[in-house]
């Protein structure tokens, strides 16, 4: 089931959607729609702050140490260099979308374990 929603975005913003939808011979309201779709990842995947610090101590160490599956690590590296060679599908570039926000999710996630196992004394301050 899919909603009909109305809103209003920077000039700037739609422009890039606009340019988005021509280079991927799409229209901009599908191109808008899996932005959106992709952009907001499920509720059970996110990590907020607070929730970070009321995890256990085990809990804290298990996010500070998470890692992307293999699968999907080597997938999107499959998929990065289809992207690099110009030869990724339409359905394969949603993938890759898709793989780089779960990446991108987990590193945070991961880097809020980190600093809460920091401030806890669990972990050393990383040096540079």
């Amino acid at each position: 089931m899919s909603m009909q929603v109305t809103i209003s975005l920077p000039e700037k913003t739609y422009r890039r959607a606009k340019r988005l939808a021509h280079l991927t011979r799409r229209d901009v309201n599908s191109v808008m729609a899996d932005t959106l779709s992709l952009s907001l990842p499920p509720l059970g995947v996110m990590v907020t702050e607070t929730a970070v610090a009321d995890l256990s101590n085990e809990e804290v160490l298990a996010l500070a140490d998470l890692q992307v599956d293999a699968a999907d690590d080597r997938k999107l590296s499959q998929l990065l260099d289809k992207q690099q060679a110009g030869t990724l599908t339409e359905p394969k570039r949603v993938e890759l979308i898709r793989l780089m926000q779960l990446y991108q999710s987990s590193l945070l996630q991961k880097a809020e374990g980190l600093a809460e196992a920091v401030h806890r004394g669990l972990r050393e301050p990383m040096t540079s």
